[in-house]
């Protein structure tokens, strides 16, 4: 990215943390959505008025639903790309605002994919046997995977736990979710040796004076972005054979596989730190056989 883009992203970033008072994560979501935006209408040129219209912002959108990115995430780009916009023609980088012709993308309910279990192990055995390669991406693959599915915590949540965040001795995690809410989440026992692979085998390959305490890493020692983690796991998939996810979708698996074991949803509400009981109800899939199972065991009238 061009110096002239980065100099106008950080100045963005810095508005909405000191004037905006969003939460870490809102702002780095803000963030990555106008950088993804800055690279796709720019590569490596610099920023210019007349090339950031409606029609480039037009094009970004439909190049991230042929990615294959949700509704939801497309509505949440748009968002940021008018925040942005409205941001940058206050600041005088702009003369108009290209995104007030943007429509807004309904957000539909429909529910997401989620692996079966047999597919996971597939996924899992194929990240491990991968990893045992000794390479330094591979061992971290399989750690951000194992946590993701384990912890079903959001990709957010994960590029941002620190060496300090891991409780090896107890096996939980000390996540801050959204609104800088803190929650301890358990995880499980590959999860434990795919985060001791990391820390001892993989973490050393790539840290310097850039990580400070950041549990994952990306190639140049800094912290991880979103967007690589995403990618590490969508070609896992592929190179395994089972449909390809994003972390989101490996969150709706974790939840999903949880309460198909018997866990009840307050349970599960807790672990994916939802305000709301309706929106965990949302994320996972209950088929009409467990239902239906339940209600003979559970119903007085059954």
């Amino acid at each position: 990215m061009h110096e002239t883009n980065l100099a106008l992203l950080k100045d963005f970033t810095t508005w909405l943390e000191h004037f905006r008072g969003f939460s870490t994560h809102t702002q780095r979501a803000y963030e990555n959505d106008v950088k993804a935006a800055l690279e796709y209408c720019f590569g490596n040129d610099p920023f210019t008025p007349i090339d950031f219209n409606s029609q480039a912002l037009r094009s970004f959108l439909s190049n991230r639903i042929r990615k294959g990115h949700a509704r939801a995430s497309v509505a949440r780009y748009a968002a940021s790309l008018r925040l942005f916009s409205s941001w940058a023609l206050k600041q005088g980088h702009l003369n108009s605002d290209p995104s007030l012709k943007l429509k807004t993308a309904k957000v539909d309910n429909h529910l997401p994919q989620v692996l079966s279990l047999e597919q996971i192990n597939q996924l899992f055995n194929h990240l491990v046997e991968t990893a045992q390669t000794g390479n330094v991406n591979a061992i971290r693959d399989w750690a951000t995977s194992e946590l993701l599915y384990s912890c079903g915590i959001r990709v957010a949540e994960l590029v941002g736990l620190n060496l300090t965040s891991v409780d090896g001795s107890n096996r939980t995690l000390r996540v801050i979710g959204k609104g800088n809410k803190e929650r301890l989440v358990p995880f499980g026992t590959p999860a434990l040796e795919s985060l001791r692979a990391w820390v001892t085998q993989g973490r050393p390959q790539l840290v310097n004076e850039r990580s400070g305490q950041a549990l994952f890493l990306g190639s140049r020692g800094g912290r991880i972005d979103q967007r690589i983690v995403r990618e590490c796991l969508e070609k896992a998939c592929v190179q395994a054979g089972v449909p390809v996810l994003s972390p989101h979708g490996l969150r709706h698996c974790a939840a999903t596989h949880m309460l198909e074991g018997g866990a009840d949803l307050r349970t599960v509400q807790d672990m994916l730190g939802h305000a709301s009981l309706a929106t965990t109800q949302r994320y996972t899939h209950v088929d009409a056989v467990r239902l239906s199972n339940i209600m003979r065991q559970a119903h007085p009238r059954a």
